[in-house]
């Protein structure tokens, strides 16, 4: 190795131990961030995506500060604030885009004006977080102004509007994926034949556990040491690579868990279900967006407690939860 060729392994094992010091750091206030994402967002999937997002930007800031937070939990927010606010306005400009080329072709601009019309009598995405950080989580006014990065006037200005045009968002249209194929993997998982498995996935495909690790291909997810695919057909274990705490494994029946497809807010998603004392029960939750015939991208929601839990509240199904912790120490 040259001298100018910096050293990724060390590097990444720093990145990893300093990453995991700021996860024990704020993990007292990992729910209220699931929360808040929750009331921004349309669905439990993105509000993960939201808090997971805060957490790597709010990390990666955080090594570019040279003050200190004077409010940790109100600076976390600040980030969720921010980011979801970027994303929103930009959905709202490709919305304003794709309305006006719509009725530009249908040769009605009275419907892109009516439509335009509509959009703007929405809350806006500042006014909607204001109304969460004051109403559901009693932040002050000034609080809510540093998670806002604004002031205590625009706050009330904010709130003042906010509140009387709130309206719930509608629930966002999922396309559901084919479902020979997640019949298929599901197969292939309770036959435990990781081979036909894996070849269900595009030679693109990514499999993630969320905050966890990220693949990219069919190779890596059945690596018998360090695949997401090949753990999640073993028994829930604590070895050198980490694991789940004692904590969250009362009851449990060390064996290899059954995989099934259900129907969730119209899209089908993958539940694994786990062996108990008292019974089985779902432990974790997986999404799946397909291509064709083949899946192209995994999420599996293991370490993610939240998410899982509201999932199977509302399927109605016996559940248990892994905590937020995936390493030792």
């Amino acid at each position: 190795m040259s001298e100018s060729t910096p050293d990724l392994r060390a590097l990444g094992d720093d990145v990893k131990s300093s990453w995991h010091r700021f996860l024990d750091s704020f993990e007292p206030m990992r729910a209220d961030l699931y929360r808040y994402c929750r009331h921004l967002t349309r669905s439990p999937w993105d509000a993960d995506d939201l808090a997971q997002d805060t957490l790597v930007r709010a990390f990666v800031t955080l090594g570019t500060m040279f003050s200190e937070l004077p409010s940790p939990r109100a600076w976390l927010f600040r980030v969720a604030s921010n980011l979801w606010i970027d994303r929103a306005r930009r959905s709202r400009r490709e919305v304003m885009v794709e309305v006006a080329q719509d009725a530009g072709a249908a040769g009605d601009p009275r419907g892109a004006r009516e439509a335009a019309g509509a959009l703007v009598v929405r809350l806006s995405p500042q006014e909607r977080a204001a109304v969460v950080l004051k109403d559901v989580f009693d932040f002050s006014l000034e609080e809510v102004a540093e998670a806002l990065g604004t002031t205590v006037g625009a706050v009330k200005a904010a709130l003042h509007r906010g509140r009387g045009r709130l309206v719930a968002a509608d629930e966002e249209a999922l396309r559901a994926p084919a479902p020979g194929v997640l019949d298929a993997f599901c197969d292939a998982f309770n036959a435990r034949d990781l081979e036909r498995m894996t070849a269900v996935l595009l030679d693109a495909a990514t499999v993630e556990i969320a905050g966890v690790v990220t693949e990219y291909g069919p190779e890596a997810p059945k690596d018998p040491r360090t695949g997401s695919l090949a753990g999640t057909l073993s028994p829930i274990l604590v070895d050198d690579r980490g694991g789940v705490g004692p904590e969250w494994l009362a009851g449990y029946i060390p064996s290899v868990p059954r995989c099934e497809v259900r129907e969730h807010r119209g899209a089908p998603i993958l539940l694994f279900w786990y062996e108990h004392a008292d019974g089985w029960r779902v432990r974790t939750v997986m999404t799946v967006d397909t291509e064709g015939d083949r899946i192209a991208r995994l999420r599996n929601y293991f370490f993610t407690p939240e998410v899982i839990a509201e999932v199977c509240e509302e399927l109605g199904v016996p559940y248990r939860v892994n905590g937020y912790r995936f390493w030792l120490g």
